[in-house]
């Protein structure tokens, strides 16, 4: 064979073979998954002097048992899992657990154990004793930072709820900063609690505006339940998130989860209305970037079958609670997870 044909064919095969080192082209990339999910009272057995969980002791009226607390375990596996389409999410952000004992638990008692996850959690101020927390794979996500916002009212409006999580990770060779949020609930009317929180979307506000005058670049993704939808005040006014992409520049926040009200679902069942109380908002600079970056159609809500059941009295499908009052039900949550990619991170 001639030389200079030679030649040609080893590149050839070298290219086909290695064709990233040829072009400088390297590194390959990682999707990562987020789930977010409120699961409803995810209590231990064991009475906290503490704080107002006697209900879901052996004893209390909901007859909280070991068994039916491993089956609960399951379930909300199960619920991340099929959110996070078979595949262990890179972040989990969870409201409505107890403490550190249970978070420990369900990494322990469920396949969870096998993605090595670290766990971010503090005790909040809630009576009841229910608090957000965030899971990450190790490995896969460096944390940098984190830490615990309170969420106060004073004077005439003072209150105390759970604590806002903010963490900080590093992916690779990008930052992300994360927010876990479980606003004020509804519980003792809507007009009388709207105060309150109007006054966690200003806190998240501050932290976010403080961020951004920091690092302008800066990728901020904010997970919850806000126990508000989309279009109220308290998101469109005072957080300044809005669903319009275009116009989602500078400290504008943009609201993954608007999209879905105009396709009828929702996150939470309500007298037989859909309600939009779980969602994803992030900064302009995740859905504009050559680097990590979300693509806003794909933010989602898991509809597994096993996580609904028929609503006698409303028609159609409601989430599969694991109480109806203090009635033992058998199912995971009133919530329903959401979850979403973000793409393109170097591996």
């Amino acid at each position: 064979m001639h030389a200079g044909t030679t030649l040609r064919v080893w590149l050839f095969l070298l290219i086909v073979t290695f064709p990233g080192e040829i072009f400088g082209q390297n590194k390959s990339t990682k999707d990562y998954k987020i789930v977010f999910y409120n699961t409803e009272n995810l209590f231990d057995p064991f009475d906290d002097p503490a704080t107002n969980d006697g209900e879901y002791t052996p004893d209390g009226k909901c007859h909280w048992t070991f068994s039916r607390l491993n089956q609960k375990i399951m379930m909300v596996y199960r619920a991340i899992i099929s959110a996070s389409n078979g595949a262990f999410p890179d972040i989990i952000g969870l409201a409505e657990v107890e403490n550190l004992w249970i978070l420990e638990y369900l990494l322990r008692k469920s396949p969870l154990t096998e993605a090595n996850y670290g766990i971010v959690h503090k005790e909040s101020p809630d009576p009841r004793g229910i608090d957000v927390a965030l899971l990450y794979r190790k490995g896969y996500v460096v944390p940098i930072d984190f830490q615990f916002i309170p969420v106060r009212g004073i004077g005439s409006s003072k209150f105390s709820s759970r604590d806002i999580l903010y963490f900080k990770a590093r992916f690779k060779d990008e930052v992300i900063h994360f927010f876990v949020n479980h606003w004020p609930s509804r519980s003792g009317g809507y007009m009388e609690t709207l105060g309150k929180r109007n006054i966690a979307a200003g806190i998240v506000r501050k932290m976010v505006d403080s961020m951004l005058v920091i690092n302008p670049q800066g990728k901020l993704l904010l997970m919850g339940d806000f126990n508000a939808t989309p279009d109220e005040d308290c998101f469109t006014k005072i957080l300044r998130a809005n669903n319009q992409a275009q116009s989602a520049v500078g400290n504008t926040l943009f609201n993954l989860s608007k999209k879905w009200m105009s396709e009828g679902i929702g996150t939470i069942r309500t007298r037989g209305l859909w309600e939009i109380f779980d969602q994803f908002i992030c900064s302009y600079n995740l859905l504009n970037s050559s680097g990590l970056h979300i693509d806003q159609q794909e933010a989602s809500i898991c509809t597994e079958a096993f996580l609904m059941e028929e609503d006698k009295r409303y028609l159609g499908k409601k989430p599969f609670r694991t109480y109806l009052g203090p009635v033992y039900h058998g199912g995971v949550s009133d919530h329903l997870p959401i979850s979403l990619v973000i793409r393109g991170g170097s591996e």
